[in-house]
Parts: structure tokens; C-alpha cells; sequence
């Protein structure tokens, strides 16, 4: 383009300041700015403003909170200036207004308090770890469901744990001093489990006293299911030598589908989910002969 070049500016309109836009700068004239054409020196009054908008948040950076005094005497602008930069960075949501001044978004937000309430994840694995008796074996599969019950499985003594899963053996071999039985196999990513005929045939010489699963979806009719067609062929001959299935899903997941067929649901023994889960399908799979547990 002759005789111009192109220039990167903060944009004018509160709502996209963040953005930054193109401008064309004709040198033979004034500025073409978003299709206007606007005097240089209101092209240098916006530069201006931008850089003190950028050394206004440095400020709330480093202290938390600026007063209009103080950053009137420092850029050397009028109140009602800065007033204006304050103004555009709160609709930019950058900033807070305060009587006088403005604080930065992250001083405002009051710091997060722990919950007093045990999250839906450790009421599940709280259940589930305490149908898990000390003499007992136990094969717990992958899924955050499991590492919560793994989790809660820290305080016990004297179960034996099978698992295919990485990160449940991993935290089982450094936080308790329980029983571990690792399968070993391919690794399967990005679950960080292990499948294939290697696990196979360890599971094959293995018996536990309890099958506890995580699945992706769980319907009356359709059944269980999981998202791992690998997962569900190594868990499919387990559930006929073990004694107990101990099911455990989100409460979303109810009346879903997943990928990959497991087994119908009256093979399931108990099943652990939220109170949040929907009545009408939690029930019926109570009519199917199935202990349902809301936790």
C-alpha cells in the first residue's frame, strides 16, 4: 500500500479495548481510524491514554489500589481523566471501582474458603470405600470416581488391592501401606490404564472378593457401559468370578450411553451415586433388583 503503513492501536470502544485492531496511517494526510478520519493529534491523545491505562494496571499490580489524586499528580492529566481511564478499564472488566479510586479484580475477589461440605467425588468414594472390608480383595479399575475411593481407602488396613490403573497404584504405593497387586500390560492413553492380553492373563489367575468400576453411562435398558472398548474386555470375564460389582457413577450420567457395552444392569450389585441424580431413572434401576446408594 503506497504511502502508508499500518500502525497497532488499543481500540477506542470500551468493549473491545483489549483487542488489538489495525489502523492505516496516510502520510499525505490524517489518520484513517475505523473508517474515520481523525486529526494526529487525537491519534497521539489515544496513544497517551492506552499507555496510561497500561501503567495504571502495573500499578494495581504491584499495590493492589490506585486514588484519582495520586494518578492525577503522576501522569499529570486532570481527575476527570483519569476518572475516565479508571472507567474504561472497569468495562473491561479489569478493574474495580472504589470511592476515590480501584482496586484490581483479583484484591477485590475474597479468597476462597475449603467447603465445609465433602464434594460429590469423596461422598461417592466414602461409600464405596466403606463396603470394602479388611480381609477382603479388591479390584478397583480407572476413573476419578475410583482415585476417590482410593483416596478414602488410605485410612483402612488390611484389604488387598488389584488394579490395572497407573495413577490408582501410584497413589496406593505412596500414601498406604496396603496390600497391591499390579496387573501390568500396555499402558492405554490417556486413561493411564493398562489392557491387552497381558492384563488378561493376569486377571485370569486373580480372584477378588469385589469388582469396583467407574462407567461412563448407566441405563435400565441399555445397560452398563464405559468409554474404553479395551477397558471392557478385560473387565467382562472378571464379573464372572467375582462376587460383589460395586458400580459407582456421576449423577449426570444416569439414563446415558456409552461407547463400549459392559453388562446389563442387574449384574450390578450396588450402585453409588449423588443425590443429585435423576429420581425417576434412579428408581428404576432399584426395580431391577439393584441396590441404588445417594450419597
Amino acid at each position: 500500500m503506497s504511502g502508508r503503513s499500518s500502525i497497532a492501536l488499543y481500540s477506542k470502544n470500551a468493549q473491545k479495548c483489549a483487542t488489538i485492531r489495525r489502523i492505516a496511517l496516510d502520510k499525505s494526510r490524517d489518520l484513517v481510524y475505523y473508517g474515520c478520519v481523525v486529526s494526529k493529534k487525537e491519534f497521539r491523545l489515544e496513544l497517551l491514554a492506552a499507555e496510561r491505562r497500561k501503567a495504571i494496571l502495573e500499578l494495581l499490580q504491584a499495590h493492589g489500589a490506585v486514588h484519582v489524586p495520586d494518578l492525577s499528580q503522576r501522569f499529570q492529566v486532570s481527575p476527570s481523566t483519569v476518572r475516565r481511564d479508571l472507567e474504561t478499564l472497569t468495562k473491561q472488566g479489569l478493574v474495580r471501582r472504589t470511592y476515590g479510586g480501584a482496586v484490581s479484580v483479583a484484591a477485590s475477589r475474597p479468597a476462597e474458603q475449603p467447603s465445609k461440605f465433602p464434594s460429590e467425588f469423596e461422598r461417592i468414594g466414602q461409600a464405596a470405600a466403606d463396603l470394602i472390608a479388611s480381609a477382603e480383595a479388591v479390584f478397583i479399575g480407572p476413573g476419578r470416581l475410583c482415585r476417590a475411593t482410593v483416596r478414602q481407602l488410605c485410612a483402612h488396613s488390611g484389604p488387598t488391592v488389584i488394579t490395572n490403573s497407573l495413577e490408582i497404584a501410584c497413589e496406593l504405593y505412596r500414601e498406604t501401606e496396603l496390600a497391591l497387586v499390579i496387573t501390568g500390560g500396555p499402558v492405554d492413553r490417556p486413561g493411564g490404564s493398562m489392557t491387552g492380553q497381558l492384563t488378561e492373563r493376569a486377571l485370569g489367575s486373580l480372584r477378588a472378593d469385589k469388582l469396583l468400576i467407574e462407567v461412563t453411562g448407566i441405563s435400565p435398558i441399555e445397560g452398563l457401559t464405559i468409554d474404553r472398548l479395551s477397558q471392557a474386555q478385560i473387565l467382562q470375564p472378571m464379573l464372572e468370578t467375582t462376587a460383589e460389582l460395586i458400580v459407582l457413577v456421576m449423577p449426570e450420567r444416569l439414563g446415558r450411553v456409552g461407547p463400549a457395552w459392559l453388562a446389563p444392569v442387574s449384574e450390578a450389585d450396588v450402585i453409588i451415586t449423588s443425590r443429585n441424580a435423576p429420581t425417576a431413572i434412579a428408581w428404576d434401576l432399584s426395580e431391577l433388583g439393584v441396590q441404588v446408594t445417594l450419597v
